[in-house]
């Protein structure tokens, strides 16, 4: 005769683990990916995508995976694309052609500072200095500020370390 109260709290004990599981898996995933920019995310967003969230490009520099540029409130947002020649030069997996390589934000009279975002206390980021350009870099999440008079002038959004390494074939 089994012990009801046994087999109760075991089948307890394994759903708690497999919501623990689930749980590190999803926080795993999200930690995994780049960062991304009203939804446009490096290696994975297609020129469609950025159509739709920022609208039509003010300058298109041609080819299908060309570069847009975009007027935005507080500056311009420009978007690179992943090219068959960088494809083969990084070996990348080719149905990465044509997604976003890289998103830059040009900041216009920006009032943030590396203290108002906390960046000094973050130590994923690698901070370097010089000719009055102060620079944060983060590769494991993929982004970079740029700081001109103490002023944040541009943002990078680039894949992540991980996305690297999974997109190379």
């Amino acid at each position: 005769m089994r012990n009801k109260s046994f087999s109760g709290n075991h089948a307890r004990r394994v759903f708690a683990a497999c919501v623990a599981a689930f749980a590190a898996f999803v926080l795993c995933s999200e930690l995994a990916s780049a960062a991304n920019w009203n939804g446009i995310e490096p290696l994975k967003s297609r020129r469609a995508d950025v159509e739709r969230v920022l609208g039509q490009p003010t300058r298109n520099q041609p080819g299908e995976t060309g570069i847009l540029h975009f007027k935005v409130a507080g500056g311009n947002v420009t978007v690179a694309f992943v090219d068959a020649r960088f494809v083969a030069a990084k070996r990348l997996s080719p149905d990465l052609e044509g997604t976003v390589r890289q998103v830059v934000l040009q900041h216009e009279n920006s009032s943030d500072t590396p203290e108002s975002m906390g960046l000094a206390e973050k130590s994923d980021f690698k901070r370097d200095e010089g000719q009055g350009v102060t620079k944060y870099t983060n590769l494991k999440e993929g982004i970079v500020y740029t700081f001109m008079g103490g002023r944040l002038k541009t943002t990078y959004f680039t894949p992540s370390q991980d996305q690297w390494t999974r997109a190379q074939k």
